[in-house]
Order: C-alpha cells, then structure tokens, then sequence
C-alpha cells in the first residue's frame, strides 16, 4: 500500500502540538515576568495610608489643628489604570482607582477614588509615594518623594 497525501501531515500533528505547547509555556513565563515590576497589594495600601496622612498633616498644620491620632486604615484597592512614567529621573508608575478606607476610630468606611505617583526604588525592590509639587524650572515636573514604612513602623 503506497502512503496517501494525508500521511506527512499526519506525522507532523504531534510535533506540533509539542511545539504549540512548548511556545505556550514560554509565552506564559515572559508575560509573567513583564508583571513583576507591578506594586503588591501591600505596597497600594501603605501607599494610600501614606498618602491620606501626609495630607491630613498638611491640612492640620495649615488650619494649625493638632492631627489625628492613628494611620487611617485603608482596604479593597481597585486599580483602574496604570501608566508607567519617570519620576525624578526613576522609573515610576500613575496607578488610578477605587479604594476603601476610615479614619482611626471612625466607624464609617468611605469608598474613594485615588489618583496615586510610585517611584521605583534604585535597585528595584522597593517603592516609593511620590508626590507632584509643581515645576521649578517651568518645564519640569518636581516631585515630593516619601519612602513607604516597613512593616511595623507607623507613618
């Protein structure tokens, strides 16, 4: 019996399932290390406590008030968009969004909308809560940088 037309491609069906795999695989491992420079959870939610203390101080201190006592507790952070940046000549990422937070001894937790700045550390294991605060050059962004607290240290 002389092989049809079909059989070449019939030897070749498994090869290119393998390789289909195998690109699959691959695909896999490169998109998912694309997403390790992406903020944890943990770091969005330090970011975001950080972010409502450091504006409440100001406020406080431009009302002279004393400030309140306690990190406002914040949870549910929803990102909407991020868009990666430079930030004072770092990598950076503008993250905006949806988030869930309260003040200290505050029952009523508010569902908020936040527009956050994150400064990529040197070495690029850490971030950082980075701040607009105008141009002094009238051409520049300049940037307010505050390092996020350890686990641990308050605010």
């Amino acid at each position: 019996m002389l092989p049809g037309p079909t059989t070449p491609f019939l030897s070749l069906q498994p090869l290119r399932r393998v390789l289909a795999l195998v690109l699959t695989v691959l695909l896999s491992f490169g998109l998912s290390a694309c997403a390790g420079g992406q903020p944890s959870q943990k770091v969005l939610l330090s970011a975001l406590a950080l972010q409502i203390d450091l504006t409440q101080r100001s406020i406080a201190d431009a009302l002279n008030l004393s400030s309140a006592d306690g990190k406002p507790q914040v949870s549910r952070v929803r990102v909407e968009s991020q868009q990666a940046m430079a930030i004072g000549g770092s990598k950076g990422l503008h993250l905006t969004g949806r988030f869930d937070w309260r003040l200290p001894g505050d029952p009523i937790r508010v569902d908020s909308a936040f527009d956050l700045y994150l400064q990529r550390g040197e070495r690029g294991q850490s971030w950082r809560l980075a701040r607009p605060s105008g141009s002094s050059d009238g051409a520049n962004q300049d940037w307010l940088i505050d390092p996020l607290p350890l686990k641990g240290e308050s605010a």
